[in-house]
């Protein structure tokens, strides 16, 4: 029973391919995104107020790129083994883990609210979705920060 119960931590390959391949998609996405708001720049001369909700979203699909990376990496390094990354990269807990997604959550929060901003037709809308990301994130950083390990 110990045998099988070690090698299970093995069953978290499918989680780390998955995220890979989620990863390797939301890269893809953000590429593409990348090509048709050039297009759309070269062919508005840059006026089109489009541009700059198209270049937020181009931040944000690379932002969630390099999430899913990191959580795949950290996966990886729980529970099957090393890696040669940089540190920032890895999380070499569960706790500091849900702490990185925490980080990441606030920061595509964010970059959502920011493109509210943008697109605002309603006032009072716009307030409740800010307040709403600002107690989010306030519990999410309070739970980054109270909650860490001595």
């Amino acid at each position: 029973m110990k045998f099988i119960i070690e090698r299970s931590r093995y069953l978290a390959i499918i989680g780390v391919i998955s995220l890979l391949l989620a990863s390797f998609a939301a890269f893809a996405w953000g590429t593409i995104k990348t090509v048709t708001t050039t297009l759309l720049v070269i062919q508005t001369l840059g006026k089109d107020p489009a541009v700059t909700i198209e270049l937020i979203e181009i931040l944000d699909s690379f932002l969630i790129a390099t999430a899913i990376l990191m959580f795949a990496a950290s996966l990886y390094e729980l529970f099957i083994g090393k890696l040669d990354m940089p540190e920032w990269m890895l999380a070499h807990d569960l706790y500091e883990l849900k702490a990185k997604l925490s980080s990441m959550i606030v920061l595509v929060m964010a970059v959502k609210f920011l493109q509210k901003l943008i697109e605002v037709k309603d006032a009072e809308a716009l307030l409740q979705t800010g307040l709403a990301v600002a107690a989010v994130s306030a519990v999410l950083i309070a739970f980054g920060y109270f909650g860490k390990k001595d």
